[in-house]
């Protein structure tokens, strides 16, 4: 059988989503903050009470280990503005996108993005692929909404194998 590109596409989100989901039904609350080294980015609460993430804007050296709740964050950062950009709204900034709180409120919120992808997802035909990406690569004609909807998979997929990671780290610890 022959698959097309969407089809292609969309498979590989959900085996990459399956590999999240999978660490997402098993993380216990106190596993997203947990600082497994000296050096992390976490979120931490601000005087108002909000969750707001470590950040820099240029990387440091040495890269500080991230935390579940600075990763999950980061997941749903770039998801948001990545949706935001394939819905044609004007994305959000960074400081913008709020981490929603250790455990069940984050595991619904990235679910919950979850389904808003899914529904880009089923409306794109290979056609749409072809048109160029308006993020990550704002403009550059090289890289398509099909590079786009790849770089999902892949940072999804990346960022499910850290989130295990740390879980199986502290479970094991």
């Amino acid at each position: 059988m022959h698959a097309t590109r969407t089809e292609l596409l969309r498979w590989q989100f959900d085996l990459a989503w399956s590999l999240l989901d999978y660490h997402l039904e098993r993380l216990e609350p106190e596993d997203f903050r947990w600082e497994p080294a000296a050096l992390c980015w976490t979120v931490r609460r601000d005087p108002d009470g909000a969750w707001v993430p470590d950040w820099a804007d240029t990387e440091p050296d040495p890269i500080p280990v991230p935390t579940v709740a600075w990763l999950t964050w980061h997941v749903g950062w770039w998801w948001t503005v990545t949706l935001d950009h394939a819905r044609g709204r004007t994305p959000r900034e960074r400081t913008a996108v709020t981490w929603p709180g250790d455990g069940a409120p984050t595991v619904a919120w990235l679910r919950d993005l979850r389904t808003e992808w899914l529904s880009v997802l089923d409306r794109l035909t290979d056609d749409d692929l072809d048109r160029t990406a308006p993020f990550p690569w704002p403009d550059d004609p090289e890289h398509t909404v099909a590079h786009q909807l790849a770089w999902v998979n892949a940072e999804l997929m990346k960022n499910a194998s850290e989130i295990g990671q740390l879980r199986l780290l502290r479970a094991t610890g």
